[in-house]
């Protein structure tokens, strides 16, 4: 079937994107396995405990890829070289300034982290080791943020493509020459990381400066108070969108916790079904913030409505290709992550709940596409709380009767209303 020229452009923007998604947690699993081998299971704790914070103190900072990204599709689609130089300036800026003062307060972000963390002395030695040296890529990672939310916005997803797979092969090189050559343990697997964040951002940083022309810009500029403004009220949306993100994430981690070590294993498990998913989804995503951003810059209406037509149909597909491979294949997929036969048969309980993301979820996932790309972001903000309230009012109400199944009633909910939300608030986007 021959495709026409926008579905072209969503399939040249979300398959280097899906491709660099899924490079991602490969990166995560060499790294186990290095650990793993090393002898001692506090070794591997001590990564999952140094990840796990990690995450969450970058995951926040999302809205320096998310805003990048419209910001500069619609400067794009205008051709307006300024603008988009400007957007990426002010990232970086921001994304450096934040990395040092990460820097900066590392004693007091450590005490808080390994606090909260409460772990054993020995896992908590390492944890620390591990800790003090990735701190040091905190503007690397900030900076990368910025530099994959702007070449998206650029319509150059390949780019960023490229440089995930970059980052990954340059970490498990370092990793496994320091920890099996130098017998550096963990300060080996640490370091690797280390480099290769700051060989990310740097290979991104020569990318754009080979690529692109940039215009020139003082101080002054990239500091004016109207565009600094519009630039912080979009990010200051995602960055509270996130906050509630991060809070139903670890409320759903933390509900399984609570019950026993089965139902938090269970919950675990089937979650990667959901990430797999999301893996792909992202993908069309990032095309629709390009395409959504270029289409409105260049004030191309038409092309608007045919985009997230488009879009759409789609994440129709890929609900009902996934919807398909998990109800026949979702099983046998995982065995092949677990093989405690009791945490196996468990999941059987609540496995439609999992096969119904796909279904639940695609909406979601397209329309935050869009909005990112049309700069709507207060709109992604009251979705995501509306989401969020409906959630913790779901789990609270039916828990008591429902038990682990009031948790995946809630999950499922909040995939909904976020698309629902998003859906009713669309019309504002093709009507200006």
């Amino acid at each position: 079937m021959r495709l026409n020229s926008i579905n072209r452009e969503i399939l040249a923007l979300s398959i280097p994107a899906i491709i660099a998604n899924i490079t991602t947690p490969i990166l995560g699993i060499i790294d186990v396995a290095i650990v793993g081998n090393m002898g001692s299971a506090v070794y591997l704790a001590a990564i999952a405990i140094g990840g796990s914070i990690f995450n969450m103190l970058y995951w926040p900072f999302a809205f320096l890829r998310m805003g990048s990204s419209g910001m500069t599709a619609q400067a794009f689609g205008s051709n307006d070289k300024r603008q988009y130089s400007l957007v990426l300036y002010r990232s970086l800026l921001v994304a450096i300034i934040v990395g040092i003062a990460i820097i900066a307060f590392q004693y007091l972000i450590a005490q808080c982290a390994f606090y909260f963390m409460r772990i054993t002395n020995d896992t908590l030695f390492y944890s620390q080791k591990y800790f003090s040296i990735c701190i040091w890529g905190a503007p690397a990672m900030l900076g990368s943020y910025a530099v994959s939310g702007w070449l998206i916005g650029m319509q150059n997803s390949r780019a960023t493509m490229w440089i995930s797979i970059f980052v990954n092969l340059l970490n498990i090189t370092c990793s496994l020459v320091m920890v099996y050559q130098f017998d550096m343990g963990i300060i080996g697997v640490a370091t690797g990381t280390l480099i290769a964040q700051w060989g990310g951002f740097l290979l991104g940083l020569t990318i754009i400066s080979f690529k692109y022309t940039l215009s020139s810009a003082s101080l002054s500029n990239i500091l004016q108070r109207q565009e600094l403004n519009r630039f912080f009220s979009i990010n200051a949306d995602i960055f509270l969108r996130t906050l509630c993100l991060v809070a139903v994430t670890l409320w759903f981690t933390r509900a399984g916790a609570q019950q026993n070590n089965t139902i938090l294993a269970v919950n675990t498990l089937l979650m990667q079904l959901f990430m797999l998913f999301s893996y792909f989804m992202d993908g069309f995503a990032y095309a629709g913030e390009a395409l959504t951003g270029k289409y409105i810059g260049a004030k191309q209406p038409a092309k608007l409505k045919s985009c997230i037509k488009a879009l759409f149909a789609w994440g129709m597909a890929m609900a009902g290709i996934f919807t398909a491979i998990y109800l026949f294949g979702g099983n046998p997929f995982l065995s092949l992550l677990c093989s405690e036969n009791e945490i196996i048969e468990a999941s059987a309980t609540y496995f439609y709940w999992a096969v119904a993301i796909p279904a639940c979820g695609f909406m979601a996932f397209t329309w935050d596409g869009i909005f990112i790309g049309a700069t709507r972001t207060r709109a992604m903000l009251l979705s995501m709380a509306t989401a969020m309230t409906l959630f913790f009012i779901i789990y609270f109400a039916f828990t008591p009767l429902l038990g682990n199944h009031a948790l995946w009633l809630a999950f499922l909910c909040y995939l909904l209303i976020r698309g629902i939300v998003l859906a009713t608030l669309s019309h504002r986007l093709t009507s200006k």
